[in-house]
C-alpha cells in the first residue's frame, strides 16, 4: 500500500506541476501534448539560452502566422496543403517551445517582431501565383534554411540540456519543410511569369 501511495502521489504532483507551468495566453495552441514532451522545472536558463528560445519562438510564430495567411490567399491547392503542414508542425514546435520556457521561467513574445511582420505586409499585398511565390521562397525555403542554421547552432552553443535536446528533435522536421517547399517553389516560375499585376 505504501508503494501505490507513493506511486499515486508522484504521479499527482508530476501531473499538478505540468497544469501550473502551463498559463494559456491568447492564440496557444493547446493539444494536449504526450507527456514525453513535459519539461521539468530547473535553474533558470543562461542569457545565452534565453535568446536561443525566444528566437525559436519567433521563428515558429512567424511560420503559423504566414501559413494561415497562405491558407486564405492561395488558389493553389498544393500551397495550401503544405501551409497547412506548417501551421500543424509549428504549433506543434512552439508548443514545446513554450512548456521549455515557462519550466525555466522565460516570458516569450505574443506577436511577431517587426520585420517578419513587415515581410508579411509586402506578402499580403500580392495575388495568384505571385503570393505563392513570395510565400514559398521567403517562409518556404529562406526562413527555414534561417532556422535550420539557427537549430544546429542551439544544438552546439546551448547550455541547457533540454534545450539542446529540443533543437535537435525540430532540425529534421524543418529541413523536411524546407526541402519541400524548394521542390514547389522550383516549380513555379513559369505559372508565375508575368503574375502578381
Amino acid at each position: 500500500e505504501q508503494h501505490v501511495g507513493r506511486h499515486r502521489a508522484e504521479h499527482g504532483d508530476r501531473r499538478r506541476i505540468g497544469l501550473d507551468l502551463r498559463p494559456a495566453p491568447p492564440g496557444e495552441v493547446q493539444h494536449g501534448q504526450p507527456a514525453a514532451t513535459a519539461v521539468a522545472p530547473s535553474a533558470s536558463l543562461s542569457k545565452g539560452d534565453q535568446k536561443i528560445v525566444m528566437d525559436m519562438a519567433q521563428a515558429n510564430m512567424a511560420e503559423i502566422e504566414s501559413a494561415k495567411t497562405a491558407q486564405g490567399k492561395s488558389q493553389n491547392a498544393e500551397v495550401k496543403t503544405f501551409a497547412q503542414q506548417m501551421i500543424d508542425d509549428h504549433s506543434k514546435a512552439l508548443t514545446e517551445v513554450q512548456q521549455l520556457a515557462t519550466a525555466r521561467g522565460v516570458s516569450l513574445p505574443t506577436e511577431v517582431d517587426k520585420m517578419h511582420k513587415m515581410m508579411a505586409d509586402k506578402r499580403a499585398a500580392l495575388s495568384g501565383d505571385a503570393f505563392d511565390k513570395a510565400y514559398l521562397a521567403q517562409c518556404g525555403v529562406a526562413e527555414h534554411k534561417k532556422m535550420l542554421a539557427m537549430l544546429a547552432s542551439a544544438g552546439k552553443k546551448a547550455k541547457d540540456p533540454e534545450l539542446k535536446a529540443l533543437a535537435g528533435r525540430l532540425q529534421p522536421t524543418v529541413e523536411q519543410h524546407m526541402k519541400a517547399a524548394q521542390q514547389m517553389d522550383k516549380a513555379k516560375p513559369a505559372a508565375a511569369t508575368g503574375a502578381g499585376k
